[in-house]
Order: C-alpha cells, then sequence, then structure tokens
C-alpha cells in the first residue's frame, strides 16, 4: 500500500506541478511567511497533492448543502487541484494559491510555503481522498496567527458530483488505479462524506475512517 502509487496518481502529480514549485500572490505590504503541514492521518487513503488558498472573508471554497463548482469537482473526482486553483486565483478575495508536489500516504505529512498580510488572513486547503469516487478533505476559512501556530483538523466532506459506487472503474487511488469520471448522477451538492461501505471493489476495513483525516498546521516562519 505505502510503497503503490497508480499511473493514474501519476497523472494528478503532473497536472499539480504547475502550481507545486510556486505561488502566486499579489503585492501587499507587512508580508509574512508561512508553512502550511498536511498530515494525512487516516489508515488507508492516500490524500492528492493540497490544493492551498490565502484569502479574505469574501472567497468561498464551497458552501455545506449547495453544488460543488467545477474545479472542486474536478479535484473531487480526479485529484486534481489546478483547475480549482485557477479559477479561485482569478479572484479579487485571493491572494494566492499553491499545491503539493505529490500524494500524501497514510501516516505522513507534506509542507508548503506560502506568503500573506493581514488584508488576506484566512486560509482553506483541500485534497482528494483518492480511494473514493468524489470525496476530498478540507479546512476551510482558517483564521491565519500573527505569531506561533494553529493545527486545524480537516474533515472528509463529498463533492457530490459522482456516484458513490466504489467501483474501481471511476476510482484513481489503490487498488483501483483508473482516471475515468462516472457519469451517473450523484447527489448534486456537498456533504458530510459517509465513508467507505463495502458496496463495490473497496474494502471498508481498509480503505473507511472514522472521524477527521488530515490534520492542517499553520505556522509562520518570517
Amino acid at each position: 500500500m505505502n510503497t503503490y502509487i497508480s499511473s493514474a496518481l501519476t497523472a494528478i502529480i503532473a497536472a499539480s506541478a504547475l502550481f507545486a514549485s510556486t505561488s502566486t500572490f499579489a503585492v501587499e505590504g507587512n508580508m509574512h511567511r508561512y508553512t502550511v503541514t498536511v498530515t494525512n492521518i487516516t489508515r488507508g487513503q492516500v490524500l492528492a497533492p493540497p490544493a492551498v488558498i490565502v484569502h479574505n472573508e469574501g472567497y468561498k471554497l464551497f458552501d455545506l448543502g449547495k453544488p460543488a463548482s467545477q474545479g472542486l469537482a474536478k479535484l473531487a473526482e480526479e485529484g486534481d487541484g489546478s483547475w480549482l486553483l485557477s479559477d479561485a486565483g482569478a479572484s479579487p478575495f485571493v491572494m494566492g494559491t499553491a499545491s503539493g508536489s505529490g500524494p500524501i500516504m497514510p501516516g505522513a505529512s507534506a509542507t508548503i510555503e506560502i506568503t500573506t498580510s493581514k488584508k488576506f488572513s484566512s486560509v482553506s486547503v483541500a485534497a482528494m481522498l483518492v480511494t473514493t469516487n468524489d470525496g476530498f478533505m478540507a479546512v476551510r476559512d482558517v483564521q491565519i496567527p500573527s505569531s506561533g501556530g494553529i493545527i486545524a483538523e480537516a474533515e472528509a466532506y463529498d463533492a457530490g458530483s459522482e456516484a458513490n459506487s466504489e467501483s474501481c472503474k471511476y476510482i484513481p487511488g489503490p487498488p483501483c488505479g483508473q482516471h475515468v469520471h462516472d457519469m451517473s448522477a450523484g447527489e448534486g451538492y456537498v456533504h458530510i462524506h459517509a465513508g467507505i461501505h463495502g458496496i463495490g471493489d473497496l474494502t471498508p476495513s481498509m480503505h473507511d475512517w472514522r472521524g477527521a483525516v488530515a490534520q492542517v498546521e499553520i505556522k509562520r516562519i518570517d
């Protein structure tokens, strides 16, 4: 499991690489640098490269009970956050975006550096749970600390954009490795993920979870 990376996940890494090496930020005074560290606390889910968005109160990653944006749906179905980050980067309420450089295995962490100011004092982070149809972890509107650090627990959400068939035909992560969309309708709105139930090719004892699926630490470094 820990040494398995499917060809579909390799494609996810390639797509995310457009955002991995640098972040995009507007010019602001009183800038400070932070690290965003995402730790996978599941037993059997791999996290796709996380998408990080620095913003103010005018931006919303998603609203529970409402349809996911096209970019969020693509992140949740394929693990590709590039569309979400591109859309967010065009918003006047967003200061910058960044992405991880690779998937995060169970028990592992990845750190991304960001820069921001008081005017843009919130961070939202999302990443696909790759052994699901359209599941993702997220923290929203986390207030950046003026000093020190803060840890937020990331819940698992369902984008509602794809049916939860648990069929390997439509799942990019292990033990599957496919990169094909299930065209049947999902629930149509973002909601708390119901987990893995063993109705398809996935084994709940390996791929299900309870409670939070990741920890996100935001720490000032400059």
